[in-house]
């Protein structure tokens, strides 16, 4: 297998949560196995908190870990005009990379970076490209309401989606149902026998490490939850992610079990969600909905007794592999949430993993909460599922294998470079 040079490109700044969880933990794990990696970044406007120095000190951590980072400027307005030249920015930065430093893939997470990686191809015909598709972008927009159904926006943007699929030389994507989807019949590699993988949002489990060496109980205390039923949601409020339907299940379980307390870790604004929760009758000693950083997060899941994730079940979530679930799973937490979701309804269902919920109605609120009671009585239940979490959606043992398993086909492979653009074309 060809030395290989990886220059991830990702359209986030570097301390973006998702980065942080998702990027970078993958980026160490492929640096540790040997691989030279590079990063880059666009960055928003700088805070104070945020000083030169600070950056420099993270390019030196990025460094001792194996990682190289380019960062770049993030332009927000105006939003297409904005995107377009930072899109220019960062080909011209990956062309250079492949001419000067030996970057021989190009892996795009999503499709604005993928446009860039596609542009720097385009005049490097030697540099691989992988797709890494992390949603149905256009469709999440008409979903979303944002731009409308077959409107030019939606027709201009699955024009572009047909060029970055014929300029892929492989392809990522986050469940079963997108492959299906997206290439039907296919199993690990598409009709012109470019490699497909299969990669779930992964764990680290080093960041529970931390957590298991307190007891549970000591924790319980420490955040005076012992003795009650503690529910706990981690992640965003709004667009995808059901405010109403999520606080009304809060509010539901209240009802059933007084000693329920209700745990909200979000980034989102804290006022709005304490009004819904204060308007549902759930006083303020049973709830609390506090940002806390990823490194807390564990401490927190391993207080509580089971987590919740409600989201908008559309055509384009049948892409989505939410972090929170494989979060929650390593906490040996079971889960209550929605059908309609990337995997999850197979991984609820067939793994005895948690609720599933077919509708948001009060009996059905109660079916869950009724079922995961059963499920909380299992002995060992918690082990089960943090073994089970391992298989899944271990960052080692699945994430960067996969990746590993996704650059070795990729590099060693012949037919993905014999086909031509439009052989590419047509094949789509």
């Amino acid at each position: 297998m060809p030395a290989t040079h990886l220059l991830y490109l990702c359209y986030f700044g570097l301390r973006e949560p998702l980065v942080q969880t998702q990027v970078l933990p993958y980026l160490q794990e492929l640096a540790r196995g040997g691989m030279r990696v590079s990063l880059l970044t666009f960055e928003p406007e700088a805070p104070s908190t945020w000083t030169q120095q600070d950056r420099e000190e993270a390019s030196a951590r990025l460094a001792s870990d194996g990682i190289q980072w380019h960062q770049r400027k993030y332009h927000k307005r105006p939003s297409l005009p904005a995107t377009l030249f930072d899109i220019v920015v960062g080909a011209r930065l990956a062309r250079r990379l492949v001419r000067d430093d030996d970057v021989n893939v190009l892996h795009a997470r999503g499709h604005v970076p993928a446009l860039m990686a596609a542009l720097a191809k385009w005049s490097e015909k030697s540099v691989r490209m992988v797709f890494d598709i992390r949603g149905f972008m256009p469709e999440e927009y008409t979903d979303a309401g944002v731009w409308p159904a077959g409107g030019y926006l939606y027709r201009g943007v699955k024009r572009v989606e047909r060029f970055l699929f014929a300029s892929a030389d492989a392809f990522i994507v986050l469940t079963h149902k997108a492959k299906e989807i997206l290439f039907p019949g296919c199993a690990d590699k598409d009709q012109l026998g470019r490699p497909i993988e299969v990669i779930p949002c992964c764990v680290d489990f080093e960041r529970f490490a931390e957590a298991d060496k307190t007891s549970r109980e000591s924790l319980r205390q420490e955040l005076g939850v012992a003795g009650r039923r503690v529910i706990v949601y981690v992640g965003s409020f709004g667009g995808w992610y059901m405010t109403d339907e999520m606080t009304e299940f809060f509010a539901v379980a209240q009802q059933q079990d007084p000693t329920t307390f209700s745990m909200i870790l979000t980034q989102s604004p804290r006022q709005i969600v304490i009004e819904r929760l204060r308007s549902l009758g759930i006083s303020e000693a049973d709830f609390l909905v506090s940002k806390v950083s990823p490194e807390e997060i564990p401490r927190y899941l391993k207080a509580s007794d089971f987590a919740i994730s409600f989201i908008k079940a559309c055509y384009s979530k049948q892409s989505s592999s939410p972090t929170k679930i494989a979060e929650y799973l390593a906490a040996g937490l079971p889960v209550v949430c929605n059908s309609g979701v990337g995997d999850l309804d197979q991984l609820i269902v067939e793994s005895r993993t948690g609720a599933l919920l077919r509708d948001f109605s009060v009996p059905a609120y109660l079916k869950a909460l009724q079922e995961i009671e059963e499920l909380r009585a299992e002995e060992n239940l918690a082990e089960r599922l943090r073994e089970l979490a391992r298989r899944e959606f271990d960052l080692t043992d699945v994430g960067g294998v996969r990746y590993q398993r996704l650059y070795k086909r990729l590099l060693t492979g012949s037919k993905v470079m014999a086909a031509t653009a439009e052989e590419r074309q047509a094949a789509l």
